[in-house]
Protein backbone atom coordinates (compact mmCIF):
# COMPACT_ATOMS: atom_id res chain seq x y z
CA UNK A 1 0.00 0.00 0.00
CA UNK A 2 1.35 3.76 -0.89
CA UNK A 3 -0.87 6.28 -1.27
CA UNK A 4 -2.34 6.85 2.35
CA UNK A 5 -5.97 8.34 0.98
CA UNK A 6 -6.26 4.46 0.08
CA UNK A 7 -5.17 2.78 3.09
CA UNK A 8 -8.08 4.75 5.43
CA UNK A 9 -11.50 4.69 4.06
CA UNK A 10 -14.30 5.78 6.71
CA UNK A 11 -14.42 6.77 10.33
CA UNK A 12 -16.69 4.05 11.50
CA UNK A 13 -19.00 6.31 14.51
CA UNK A 14 -20.98 3.41 16.72
CA UNK A 15 -21.29 3.40 20.78
CA UNK A 16 -18.87 0.81 21.13
CA UNK A 17 -16.43 3.41 18.76
CA UNK A 18 -17.36 6.46 20.98
CA UNK A 19 -16.56 4.59 24.17
CA UNK A 20 -13.45 3.42 22.70
CA UNK A 21 -12.47 6.94 22.36
CA UNK A 22 -13.95 8.47 25.62
CA UNK A 23 -12.41 5.27 27.91
CA UNK A 24 -9.07 4.31 25.92
CA UNK A 25 -8.30 7.32 23.41
CA UNK A 26 -8.70 4.66 20.53
CA UNK A 27 -10.57 5.66 16.84
CA UNK A 28 -12.35 2.92 14.92
CA UNK A 29 -11.59 3.58 11.39
CA UNK A 30 -12.13 1.27 8.05
CA UNK A 31 -9.32 0.25 5.91
CA UNK A 32 -8.27 -1.15 3.30
CA UNK A 33 -8.17 -5.03 3.17
CA UNK A 34 -4.94 -5.22 2.14
CA UNK A 35 -3.16 -2.41 4.35
CA UNK A 36 -1.36 -4.04 7.35
CA UNK A 37 -0.61 -2.36 10.50
CA UNK A 38 2.44 -0.58 9.86
CA UNK A 39 0.25 0.77 6.51
CA UNK A 40 -2.10 2.07 9.04
CA UNK A 41 0.05 3.66 11.02
CA UNK A 42 1.92 5.57 8.98
CA UNK A 43 -1.07 6.72 7.10
CA UNK A 44 -2.75 7.63 10.58
CA UNK A 45 -0.07 9.63 11.81
CA UNK A 46 0.42 11.60 8.26
CA UNK A 47 -3.14 12.38 7.87
CA UNK A 48 -4.60 13.21 11.35
CA UNK A 49 -0.55 14.41 12.89
CA UNK A 50 -1.47 12.29 15.56
CA UNK A 51 1.11 10.15 17.71
CA UNK A 52 -0.13 6.10 17.12
CA UNK A 53 0.56 3.49 19.69
CA UNK A 54 -1.01 0.58 18.69
CA UNK A 55 -3.01 -0.45 16.19
CA UNK A 56 -5.44 -3.55 16.30
CA UNK A 57 -7.25 -5.25 12.83
CA UNK A 58 -9.80 -7.50 12.06
CA UNK A 59 -11.16 -8.24 9.15
CA UNK A 60 -15.24 -8.46 9.38
CA UNK A 61 -17.29 -10.80 7.09
CA UNK A 62 -20.56 -9.71 5.00
CA UNK A 63 -23.59 -10.75 6.21
CA UNK A 64 -26.44 -12.16 4.66
CA UNK A 65 -29.41 -10.12 3.49
CA UNK A 66 -32.86 -10.84 1.84
CA UNK A 67 -34.67 -9.06 -0.89
CA UNK A 68 -38.38 -9.55 -0.95
CA UNK A 69 -38.14 -12.83 -2.22
CA UNK A 70 -36.10 -16.23 -1.41
CA UNK A 71 -32.42 -15.27 -3.19
CA UNK A 72 -30.43 -14.09 -0.48
CA UNK A 73 -27.37 -11.51 -0.98
CA UNK A 74 -24.58 -10.81 0.77
CA UNK A 75 -23.19 -7.18 2.00
CA UNK A 76 -19.53 -6.42 1.29
CA UNK A 77 -16.55 -7.65 3.66
CA UNK A 78 -14.81 -4.86 5.37
CA UNK A 79 -11.23 -4.82 7.64
CA UNK A 80 -11.62 -2.64 10.90
CA UNK A 81 -8.84 -0.86 12.44
CA UNK A 82 -8.70 0.27 15.88
CA UNK A 83 -5.81 2.92 16.69
CA UNK A 84 -4.81 3.88 19.88
CA UNK A 85 -3.49 7.66 20.12
CA UNK A 86 -0.64 8.57 22.55
CA UNK A 87 -1.58 10.46 25.75
CA UNK A 88 -2.30 13.85 25.18
CA UNK A 89 -2.99 13.25 21.72
CA UNK A 90 -7.24 13.69 21.04
CA UNK A 91 -9.22 13.47 17.57
CA UNK A 92 -12.41 15.30 17.78
CA UNK A 93 -14.85 13.29 15.24
CA UNK A 94 -18.15 14.48 16.14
Amino acid sequence: MKDIYQVVRNVRLSEKATLLQETNNEIVLEVDRKANKLDIKRAVESLFDKKVVAVRTANCSGKLRRRRRADAGRTASWKKAIVRLAEGESLDLV
